[in-house]
């Protein structure tokens, strides 16, 4: 039976053949946590910058050095078995492939958005277009499963390839505290089909027998990719609160954690949930000063450690 892509991200985590990216260095600013307490019936988590540390705070589809990206691509083409269905173009495979990739990116961008103000694309896609084009291109498909599962699988080993992933410390063990309460836990996230996937691999790295699926029920995962649209959009944050009152939450019982006042803090705030601004990494806190002294950005508390969650929920 082919492997989930959950299944498929933890395999790949216990390979030691390849080179992996390392996880950045945490790197904490000069904050000081501010710890008001507040009745919360749910918990709805940032994952990037907040749970899982990636360079740069957030999801690249490309690397800054083109050098990197490169070897990543190359990585892909020997893994997947390619290189015989590839056009032989001259130049290098990955020259080729990295065109195709950030061409089909582009008219993912340029399709329609059915008005979605912030759309966000899903990156399968455009594998799943490459694959099509390679010529006589056969794979494990009792491994991989259907073509469209396998440019999920591939999306995430390109990831994976570009960006090393970590737990932030204390992730594990404020998500089972919370879980521990008893309170609803959600993802309200920018990220993409390999995201739950990468979140629940991390976790486990603190702790093993970490279970993503019983802590993050289906319909609180609301991530940006399934969802085409990316934060700050309403398509997010109303339909999370739409599902959350299902469950006889109201919003004001809802707090919401992450790293970005814009993205993140100001649009819960809006939709009248308690917010928890996550600083303690340089790498994924946006806020400025003069962000934190405005009302509709200001968060209702502030944590440098994510076990500091423990003392805001009442």
């Amino acid at each position: 039976m082919p492997l989930t892509l959950e299944q498929y991200v933890e395999r790949l985590a216990e390979r030691t053949d390849l080179p992996w990216p390392t996880a950045p260095k945490i790197d904490p600013p000069k904050a000081k946590p501010h710890l008001a307490q507040f009745p919360v019936k749910a918990v709805l988590w940032t994952v990037y910058g907040t749970l899982v540390a990636v360079p740069q705070g957030e999801l690249l589809d490309v690397h800054p050095q083109d050098f990197a990206t490169d070897a990543a691509l190359d990585k892909v083409i020997k893994e997947f078995k390619m290189w015989n269905s590839m056009s032989r173009k001259p130049g290098a495979p990955a020259m080729h492939l990295k065109e195709s990739y950030t061409k089909g990116l582009s008219n993912l961008r340029m399709a329609g958005s059915g008005g979605e103000k912030f759309p966000e694309i899903a990156v399968e896609r455009a594998w799943d277009e490459i694959v099509k084009k390679l010529r006589d291109y056969t794979y494990d498909v009792l491994q991989y499963g259907p073509q469209t599962e396998l440019a999920k699988k591939i999306a995430y080993f390109y990831q994976a390839s570009i960006q090393g992933a970590g737990p932030y410390p204390g992730a594990a063990e404020a998500v089972s505290a919370v879980a521990a309460g008893g309170r609803v836990q959600g993802l309200l996230a920018d990220g993409q089909c390999f995201t739950f996937g990468q979140l629940q691999k991390c976790l486990k790295q603190q702790d093993p027998g970490f279970d993503a699926a019983m802590t993050f029920p289906p319909n609180l995962r609301w991530i940006s990719a399934d969802r085409k649209a990316r934060k700050p959009s309403e398509t997010l944050f109303k339909g999370v609160a739409q599902a959350c009152a299902g469950m006889g939450i109201k919003p004001n019982e809802i707090l919401h954690v992450g790293s970005n006042l814009a993205r993140d803090i100001a649009p819960a705030k809006k939709h009248g949930f308690r917010t928890a601004l996550f600083a303690g990494d340089k790498n994924s806190l946006v806020a400025t000063p003069e962000q934190l002294k405005d009302p509709a950005f200001r968060p209702d508390a502030m944590l440098t450690e994510l076990p500091q969650l423990l003392e805001v929920i009442a």
